[in-house]
């Protein structure tokens, strides 16, 4: 598919920043989403300027202590913050989190770097997403991204039912999740709209290939994931906002036709993917036919 001209111009300053450890090749894509404190969060993984990536309680709040022991380390209290979901940024673009994997690296040029994925098979082909190296694994193949994405499939750790208290078998296959956007409406509010993305930009593409390269982060992505490499310079306005501590929207507000809060005074109509209300929020509020604004979290609400 041809990108845009917007899409290219909003791109341009990653290629242009791109850290000085550049990487490229081709690759494969999963997903999943474990609720695990990410392997990225834990102190001394990478020389940085910030970071490294938040971890939270079950409460969905920023930990203060980067060392505190994951829920999927026999029962810790630290887990994955709900804010590492996907979200769209144009009809060909995304930003994201992954567990990286690429070959001839380590944690060390992985944890925090940013990779601009371009898909290559699937519904999705053309498409490119940037994602962020917040974790990694074991069980991954070289040159392979772990996209995160809420019910994506546990894989071989589950701490989402002591997050969020869902059955075990609760959201769709171990690998793999759920099947169909009709079960996003069952997950917990600040997860719903992560889940819908996989449904909706990223058309339920189970698996494609990629084409990658090294660029410099979004701001928009180190401002939620809170960790910034010592070779990278975010680029951006960071215009998705985010606070140090995340608090889930409630349950009512995941489908709202209005911002979850700010004072948002109507204006222009919002085109999708645009952001439509959130704490602060002086903007537009109304949506474009065939979207609704729909709250990720008390910050921000998006034209879905």
């Amino acid at each position: 598919m041809a990108l845009s001209k917007l899409t290219l111009l909003a791109l341009l300053p990653f290629f242009l920043a791109a850290p000085s450890l550049a990487v490229s090749g081709t690759g494969q894509t999963t997903r999943y989403w474990d609720c695990c404190k990410p392997s990225c969060s834990w102190s001394g993984k990478a020389s940085l300027k910030t970071g490294p990536v938040q971890s939270c309680d079950k409460n969905d709040n920023v930990l203060a202590n980067v060392d505190t022991k994951s829920a999927c380390d026999n029962g810790g209290p630290a887990f994955m913050c709900s804010n590492e979901s996907p979200w769209a940024v144009s009809d060909s673009l995304a930003y994201g989190y992954a567990a990286v994997s690429i070959a001839g690296g380590t944690e060390a040029s992985w944890c925090c770097a940013c990779y601009e994925l371009t898909f290559t098979s699937g519904p999705v082909s053309g498409k490119k997403m940037i994602v962020q190296a917040t974790n990694t694994g074991g069980d991954l193949s070289q040159n392979h991204f772990d996209l995160g994405m809420p019910g994506g499939g546990f894989g071989i750790f589950n701490a989402c039912t002591p997050q969020y208290g869902t059955p075990s078998t609760g959201w769709g296959a171990q690998y793999g999740g759920i099947s169909s956007r009709s079960q996003c409406d069952a997950f917990p509010a600040a997860l719903k709209a992560g889940c819908y993305w996989r449904f909706d930009w990223f058309q339920n593409a189970d698996n494609p290939a990629v084409s990658f390269k090294s660029v410099a982060c979004p701001l928009a992505i180190t401002n939620k994931s809170g960790c910034v490499r010592s070779d990278d310079t975010p680029t951006g306005d960071g215009t998705v906002p985010t606070a140090s501590v995340i608090t889930p929207v409630s349950s009512t507000s995941a489908g709202m036709t209005t911002p979850s809060s700010g004072t948002g005074t109507g204006g222009a109509t919002v085109a999708r993917y645009g952001q439509c209300g959130g704490s602060g929020w002086t903007g537009g509020t109304t949506c474009e036919a065939g979207s609704t604004c729909q709250a990720t979290n008390q910050w921000y609400s998006q034209c879905l």
